[in-house]
């Protein structure tokens, strides 16, 4: 149970308390998430737009946790009319129209609260304050103590001394409590009176007018008098002024208000309050859904804190009862004791492949180095080894060696690049690795983000990892025998990781990944940890000056932007931006959001485009000022004391198989803009080398689709000698290739990346600027020339639909369950993953490959030349003095050779000092 923080005036129901029943208002409090959180920085890579959903989640979070219910439900609104649209046909009328991107979210959060165990509620004819009106008068009748999370200040008619409606404040985390007390002193008046209040200020968002001049003190202080708002219509001549002859002129106004403004207690509901209880999770399905969203793992470990798990999570346990912990027999080796436990446990052919041992190390790693802090070794009987680097002697230290870097002896780890960088840092090295149970957990279920030890031995085993006990620096007792809590805990990791890729290796035979991680992502391991070792040169001096240079362009935006409107104000404000743009220049009207009139990059540019007003173009190019700034800022603080950049590339979080990389992210420095060729110029040859030389895949995708699709005309576009994109616009639009000018070709360019990564037509529209109905027309037109791609586009998700997975040409499997969702949302969400895995996956695939024959070449052939980057399709060298010709022709024919497509794989080549000027 979480501990919870009390108020003075709650009792836990953990502690013996009565029940507590919870009730949201669905669309209510989607909307607030909608708005605090950026759209636009919250969407999945096929365009889903996720802030309501994830504002949402991490709101029932914090209600979950602090508040303890133990029944939940949201209530939710219908598209329909309900009984009020009835009585007043102007009601909620003048409404803003709902975003685009919310609609789409609400079924995806219906979905996420089944999945946690919370009841979804709603009534035909009703709206989701009657449902929780209804179900907080059932509660109060049983004995409940009730909280209402709401936006609607209707809801306060229902707050009594056991009900506490929960207000948002100014952020998604602030919750006010509204109990009859913070009701009295907010409006004047008890919150049986509210709807009194209500109905003489009216509601403008349910276009429902009150009486004018009076607000809400006014309202009060009229109740106070009359003790009701029945007494003040009957005494309406006793009230004076102005105010008094609107009251008299708008009473059918006021009594209708406050009829609409009554909430229903007494709707038929599928579930009473008895029926609320919260449920257990299906973690499995949480997983699914929150990989599918591409939600980050912190939202989900805050989700599993606080919410029961069922006896699903055990999925792939096996039958009967899930086993709880490993049992381990531990050795905390002191100094004189590890040559000898090794020799009797782990000698020289007492392990083998399917009885490896398992190698648990405790530290940090990261930027090409680590620290081994302690490490564990597991065998298959039990007997377990704990080791403080510190306390080795000399025979320790040359056993512990060997059995490390010994191939004939199988160990198996979890995230095996960071063992490798930990270990080489004690100058260790690690062979003999036959599994990583991270890697064969992703290529199992390549959607998932997270690949936590403790939740795949939930999984997979059923069993649930021991927690750590102590401090975050392991410590070993070597006075008892099996350590402190720490150490054993690791001795338990190591034990778990070697019973976990046994399952896993199953599981991957079953799946069909065996032979992508033996051939090409344990390989790749290596080849990634000395990647990270090196890292690439920087200069200092000139990312000092770029930084400097960006900081005064932004200034100088500021002051412009200050000239131009005549006065200061802060360009990061979008609310004083609106005053700006649309009080004091009256600019033509964006978007309406909440907030008033949304002032993005998009409504900037728009803004650029349909006035003469040079304020928008100064406000777009302080963003990018500031955004670059801020770039080179990050890159400054990675530069490390050998003067070079070392970042860290991921295996496991892309689930088409591409790499990423962080600390810093290498990848989001844009190729095609002048400043992102001007960062690059960042990146030089580091001393002892001559050049740097890139290489990189032509229209990779595009020749994947034409190999996948057999497209003749596509094929015969590549294989023509043409600019191919210009030749496919020739098809296209039925001219000479001579005549395809620089749109049309833009056109047709970004309708075949389109395609390749699951591009609608109206996200072709969104792409080019033009109208749906166009983009539609030139899709049509598209594959009128190309029908193979259309045909194949089908079958691919046909395909996925029936078997429940895409494949790469190497095998990658990429699961979509929904693919045969009930929910609209999520099985188009599914059908653009199915569209875009395959083409993406396989070119994650063939630069995977090209990089290992590369590494492997330049090694073979004893070259002093070593690969320092993979950033998408590009490979970047760093070439030794001497060796160019020779390094350029060897690169060119095994990133030419890594698969054998129907097209020819294009390989472009260039050279420099520097990675901008190496470019080509």
């Amino acid at each position: 149970m979480v501990t919870k923080r009390e108020t003075p005036e709650q009792t836990s129901p953990a502690d013996g308390g009565r029940p507590r029943l919870l009730l949201l208002d669905g669309h209510s409090m989607a909307f607030r998430a909608f708005f605090a959180l950026p759209v636009e920085k919250f969407g999945t890579s096929t365009g889903q737009s996720t802030n309501a959903v994830y504002g949402f989640a991490s709101m029932l979070v914090k209600l979950l946790r602090d508040e303890e219910p133990t029944h939940v439900a949201v209530a939710w609104d219908l598209s329909g009319p309900t009984f009020r649209d009835e009585v007043y046909e102007g009601y909620k009328g003048g409404r803003s129209e709902t975003p685009p991107e919310f609609p789409s979210q609400v079924p995806l959060t219906q979905d996420l609260m089944r999945l946690i165990g919370v009841t979804n509620l709603s009534a035909p004819g009703f709206e989701a304050d009657d449902v929780i009106a209804t179900l907080a008068h059932q509660g109060g009748a049983a004995g409940m103590e009730v909280l209402i999370a709401s936006g609607d200040r209707d809801a306060f008619q229902l707050v009594t001394e056991d009900c506490t409606v929960l207000y948002p404040g100014k952020s998604l985390s602030d919750l006010r409590r509204m109990d009859p007390d913070a009701v009295q002193d907010k409006y004047g008046v008890s919150p049986e009176r509210y709807r009194d209040l209500a109905a003489l200020v009216g509601e403008k968002a349910d276009n429902l007018p009150g009486v004018p001049g009076v607000g809400p003190k006014t309202a009060a202080k009229w109740i106070q008098k009359f003790g009701s708002l029945e007494e003040l219509v009957t005494r309406a001549d006793e009230v004076p002024g102005k105010a008094g002859q609107n009251f008299r002129d708008h009473l059918d106004d006021v009594l209708r208000n406050q009829r609409l403004n009554k909430l229903v207690t007494d709707v038929a509901l599928d579930a009473g309050v008895a029926e609320l209880a919260l449920g257990e999770a299906d973690r499995a399905g949480i997983d699914a859904l929150f990989d599918n969203l591409e939600f980050a793992s912190n939202l989900r470990e805050r989700l599993y804190a606080v919410i029961r798990s069922g006896r699903d999570e055990a999925e792939g346990a096996g039958d009967g009862e899930p086993v709880e912990g490993f049992e381990v027999d531990v050795t905390a080796a002191g100094t004189g004791q590890v040559a000898v436990w090794l020799a009797e446990h782990a000698a020289a052919g007492a392990l083998t492949e399917r009885a490896p041992a398992g190698l648990a190390v405790e530290g940090v790693w990261g930027q090409g180095t680590g620290r081994v802090d302690a490490l564990a070794v597991t065998v298959p009987s039990g007997a377990s080894l704990l080791v403080d680097p510190t306390l080795l002697d000399a025979a320790d230290t040359e056993a512990l060696a060997a059995f490390l870097a010994d191939a004939d002896r199988p160990k198996v780890v979890h995230e095996y690049k960071g063992a490798l960088l930990a270990l080489g840092a004690h100058g260790w090295s690690l062979g003999g690795v036959v599994s990583d149970s991270a890697l064969a957990a992703y290529l199992a279920q390549p959607g998932q983000r997270r690949f936590d030890l403790a939740d795949l031995c939930r999984k997979y085993l059923g069993r649930e990892l021991e927690e750590d006990t102590d401090g975050a620096q392991m410590t070993l007792d070597l006075g008892e025998e099996g350590g402190s809590g720490r150490g054993h805990a690791l001795a338990v990791r190591a034990a778990a990781t070697r019973d976990l890729a046994g399952v896993l290796a199953a599981e991957l035979d079953k799946r069909g990944g065996t032979h992508l991680l033996h051939e090409v992502e344990l390989p790749l391991v290596d080849v990634l940890a000395r990647l990270e070792r090196a890292g690439i040169a920087a200069d200092r001096e000139y990312l000092e000056g770029l930084q400097g240079e960006f900081a005064a362009a932004a200034r100088g935006a500021v002051e412009r932007a200050h000239e131009i409107v005549g006065r200061e104000f802060n360009l990061g404000s979008p609310k004083q931006l609106q005053q700006v743009l649309f009080e004091d220049l009256e600019l033509p009207k964006t978007k309406k959001i909440k907030s008033g009139y949304t002032t993005d990059a998009d409504a900037l540019a728009w803004l650029a485009t349909q006035t003469d007003s040079e304020l928008p173009g100064v406000l777009l190019h302080h963003r990018d000022q500031t955004k670059l700034r801020t770039t080179v800022e990050g890159l400054l603080k990675t530069v490390g004391d050998d003067g070079r950049i070392h970042t860290t590339f991921n295996q496991t979080v892309a689930a088409t198989g591409r790499l990423s990389s962080t600390d810093p992210n290498l990848q989001n420095i844009p190729v095609r803009t002048d400043v992102g060729r001007r960062i690059r110029r960042a990146f030089v040859v580091g001393a002892g080398f001559e050049e740097l030389l890139t290489a990189d895949y032509s229209q990779i995708e595009l020749r994947i689709m034409a190999h996948l699709s057999g497209e003749k005309a596509l094929i015969d576009a590549f294989n023509s000698g043409y600019d191919f994109h210009a030749q496919m616009a020739s098809q296209v639009f039925g001219i000479a290739v001579q005549e395809v000018d620089g749109e049309a070709r833009s056109k047709i360019k970004a309708m075949s990346y389109g395609l390749a990564y699951g591009l609608s037509a109206y996200g072709l529209s969104q792409q080019l600027g033009i109208e749906p109905a166009e983009a539609k027309k030139l899709m049509e037109d598209y594959f009128a020339s190309f029908g193979g791609v259309r045909d194949y586009l089908n079958e691919v998700v046909d395909q996925a639909r029936k078997v429940g997975y895409t494949e790469t040409i190497l095998g990658r499997r990429r699961y979509l369950p929904d693919l045969t969702s009930d929910n609209r949302q999520r099985r188009e969400m599914a059908e653009r993953m199915a569209l875009n895995a395959p083409i993406q996956g396989s070119a994650a695939d063939i630069i995977k490959v090209a990089m290992l024959q590369v590494d492997a070449a330049l090694t073979e052939g004893g070259f002093a030349s070593r690969v320092l980057l993979q950033v998408h399709d590009e490979l970047v060298v760093e070439v030794a003095p001497g060796e160019r010709e020779a390094v350029e022709n060897l690169v060119t024919h095994e990133m030419g050779s890594a698969y054998d497509l129907r097209v020819p794989l294009g390989v472009s080549v260039g050279s420099g000092q520097n990675w901008h000027d190496a470019a080509h």
